[in-house]
């Protein structure tokens, strides 16, 4: 069978399929694997340009965690935010928060180390059989967005199309500014309440552990909404915010942003962790529950342990 995306969700479903002894490929259309736990390095430095950190809850989940503990790619890095809103800046206390030093990417690189993966796979059709660009399988996976996987199925399979087109999402602008020193007051990171640009400000370097003059800003879906067609004309408005906002001083800084048109699953969860029809075609992501890595995972490896059920 095959696996379409190579984000965390696709590749925890190919590696119960893998457990199970099912023959199973991934292709993923980018030139790296990871998905929304995206890394982009800057002059060697990875900055994390999608998920923010991931919280961890499900004891399984726990174990997946423990595994890149021992591997020395994640690290427990905060329990408590900043929060700006209109009575100004305080506390705002929550579950522990883990980053990674190396990037989010490097745990789903972790993660898909036994799984057959091939990047710049590009994927344009998925008809019934099911057949997927010419080649039949036992069984489909498409592990991404609603909106992208819409684009692959052919109307024919009718009970996945419903599934994908009942997903909504927002998106959103992450930018990374890269400053010549640290000049802003001390905090992890911040959620930004009733601000027209802003959503979320994270220190990077203190998320890294390595104290790199490094901010990353997320806008709100707003925002990003009116900036999809061209993403970097929207960094100097993301910079100046973020300048108001820490009132930080006046000094040069790089800034990149990113373009996450499908971000955020907004509608509401069906209450099931995956999709898995009879026509062989699942659906995996975080749009089945909340939108957070350990649901994309538990999406993933769910799909994944009905597939090698059904395919056994």
């Amino acid at each position: 069978m095959v696996v379409v995306g190579a984000g965390i969700a696709g590749v925890a479903c190919a590696v119960e399929l893998v457990r199970a002894g099912v023959p199973v490929r991934v292709r993923e259309r980018g030139h790296v694997c990871g998905g929304r736990m995206a890394s982009k390095r800057f002059a060697g430095r990875p900055a994390d340009i999608g998920a923010a950190y991931f919280t961890v809850s499900d004891p399984d989940f726990a174990a997946v965690v423990d595994t890149w503990r021992a591997a020395g790619l994640v690290r427990e890095w905060t329990d408590t935010f900043q929060s700006y809103d209109t009575h100004g800046r305080h506390d705002a206390p929550g579950p522990m928060r883990y980053a990674a030093p190396r990037g989010l990417r490097s745990l789903v690189e972790h993660l898909a180390g036994p799984v057959p993966l091939t990047v710049d796979r590009l994927v344009l059709t998925v008809e019934p059989g099911p057949v997927v660009d010419g080649d039949r399988f036992d069984a489909v996976a498409l592990a991404m967005p609603g909106p992208q996987a819409a684009l692959l199925l052919d109307p024919a399979l009718a009970e996945a199309t419903r599934a994908v087109q009942a997903q909504a999402w927002s998106p959103t602008l992450s930018a990374v500014l890269r400053f010549p020193s640290r000049r802003w007051p001390a905090f992890h990171g911040a959620f930004v309440n009733d601000h027209p640009v802003l959503n979320l400000v994270c220190d990077d370097g203190d998320r890294r552990g390595d104290d790199a003059p490094v901010l990353v800003a997320h806008t709100v879906p707003e925002f990003a909404a009116g900036h999809l067609a061209q993403p970097t004309g929207a960094g100097p408005a993301i910079e100046q915010a973020v300048r108001d906002l820490l009132g930080l001083p006046e000094q040069a800084a790089d800034v990149h942003v990113h373009r996450w048109t499908y971000a955020k699953p907004t509608g509401d969860p069906t209450g099931a962790t995956c999709h898995l029809d009879a026509d062989g075609i699942g659906l995996a992501g975080d749009a089945f529950g909340t939108p957070r890595v350990q649901s994309a995972w538990r999406s993933g490896r769910d799909l994944g342990r009905a597939l090698a059920a059904r395919l056994a």
